[in-house]
């Protein structure tokens, strides 16, 4: 019978194509998806392409709201999303992590729920001493404004490291190689180190922990003002202005050892418009460099299921014209959306093997500059990694290879990734980026034309501290 079964199945595959008139569903699949029951309380949709395969559905709800199911996918004849529900998808209040968490003090009011534009204000008991913002306001991207308010005694070794809005802390003692411990509440997502230490400088190891909703985003000034300060401690500061241009455009001097690879995802989400969104962001974030007194060498990547290099370190080191900002730019142009080659998934772990392979290269060549040489990763992804496995044993890797172990060394290596969209899998992060104390690695933003106006903001932040 089964042989049988699979014969009729056999013959119907072969002549199908021959019968004039024979119905769609006997040759091939519809691959539409429905048009019913695809509504939002409260808000509305946007299609990416119709009712057709691949078409991202996005939910879009009024200021102050967010979507319980942010997106879904045509995939095979159905619509899909990472959040199973039965229930009909509805616009919720957007609320901030609580910051009853708050110790040693008051925070005014108390309530079981802090909605936008909530304000809460904090005092401490009497013998603690406070830190951070008195006052705070409940943002609309789902976060506090200010810095986490501290009640301390500064007995210790280490100042109080406090307590983040969202989260608990193990560990109440504050000396050299005490521990604290982080997690957030349920179901916030922790985004920065879970343990930190006090070190002999009586400043804490890696960065102060945020917790994260899945609605939780930084504005485009956010993460512009903590980007700019990161970068600030790794690129040279001498100001050589170039005349009659507009703006103060630094002069970039050759021979310059710092390394920046720039990675954009170009996977199934990215249309051919954002396609060509994500190379003007790298124009912008090339062009931005250009405005600090330094001389980068840069490889530039997009990746989906592959990785293609625009421009490799190895060239753009030994290619005079490569090292032509101008070059780099026409590279873009030429690089259209059908080289990426196949873009139905989102392979981290092999853009990052693509950067370790680059690493490795420019140390065998020269071991010594490329120990005095500070390396910078930039990776814009708007997805999870849903191929080529966990990308973090590769990153370890580089961390391997530039620090070889030694801690005066991690200050070489800089690990930035920017969360595009609702998709970014937060809970991998961590291991992705690099922790240091007063500086932040990762970026969550909406979109990359929100992308694109952080790198605005950037020069406008940067001339506003030199000033």
């Amino acid at each position: 019978m089964e042989c049988k079964q699979q014969l009729k199945w056999l013959i119907l595959a072969m002549i199908c194509p021959l019968i004039a008139g024979a119905p769609s569903c006997m040759c091939k699949r519809d691959s539409s998806c429905p048009k019913e029951n695809l509504n939002i309380t409260g808000g509305n949709f946007v299609l990416s392409k119709g009712y057709s395969e691949g078409s991202l559905l996005k939910y879009i709800c009024p200021d102050g709201y967010y979507p319980s199911v942010q997106s879904r996918l045509c995939q095979d004849g159905r619509w899909t999303s990472k959040i199973k529900t039965r229930k009909t998808p509805e616009c919720k209040k957007i609320t901030c992590p609580s910051p009853r968490v708050f110790e040693n003090g008051e925070v005014i009011p108390y309530k079981d729920k802090y909605y936008v534009n909530d304000t809460t204000t904090y005092s401490c008991h009497s013998d603690y001493t406070f830190r951070g913002s008195a006052e705070r306001v409940c943002k609309p991207n789902g976060k506090w404004s200010g810095s986490t308010p501290i009640c301390g005694r500064d007995s210790d070794h280490c100042p109080d490291p406090g307590v983040p809005p969202g989260s608990s802390r193990t560990g109440n003692m504050f000396n050299i190689d005490d521990k604290v411990t982080y997690r957030c509440q349920s179901p916030l997502t922790l985004i920065g180190s879970k343990v930190r230490v006090c070190l002999d400088g009586g400043q804490w190891s890696g960065t102060e922990p945020q917790c994260y909703a899945d609605y939780t985003y930084d504005t485009p000034e956010e993460a512009s003002e903590a980007f700019s300060s990161s970068l600030k401690s790794n690129l040279a500061v001498t100001q050589q202005f170039k005349e009659g241009q507009q703006g103060k455009k630094k002069t970039m001097c050759q021979g310059g050892k710092l390394d920046i690879y720039i990675a954009v995802d170009a996977s199934e989400r990215i249309d051919k418009k954002d396609f060509e969104n994500a190379k003007s962001t790298i124009k912008m974030l090339i062009d931005k460099i250009s405005y600090y007194s330094v001389s980068p060498n840069y490889e530039i990547l997009i990746f989906a299921t592959d990785v293609t290099r625009i421009i490799s370190m190895r060239d753009f080191k030994t290619n005079e014209d490569a090292r032509n900002l101008m070059n780099i730019f026409k590279e873009h142009d030429d690089f259209n959306y059908e080289r990426v080659g196949e873009i139905t998934g989102t392979n981290i772990a092999k853009v990052y093997s693509a950067i370790l392979e680059s690493m490795k290269l420019e140390e065998l060549i020269n071991a010594i500059a490329f120990r005095e040489t500070q390396h910078i990763v930039i990776m814009f992804t708007d997805g999870q990694a849903n191929m080529g496995g966990n990308p973090r044993p590769k990153v370890e890797q580089i961390k391997h290879l530039v620090t070889k172990n030694h801690p005066d060394r991690e200050k070489n290596l800089d690990l930035y990734l920017f969360g595009v969209g609702d998709d970014v899998n937060q809970e991998d992060i961590n291991g992705l980026v690099s922790q240091r104390d007063q500086e932040k690695y990762f970026f969550k933003l909406k979109d990359l034309t929100e992308v694109q106006k952080m790198l605005d903001y950037m020069i406008e932040y940067k001339y506003a501290q030199e000033r």
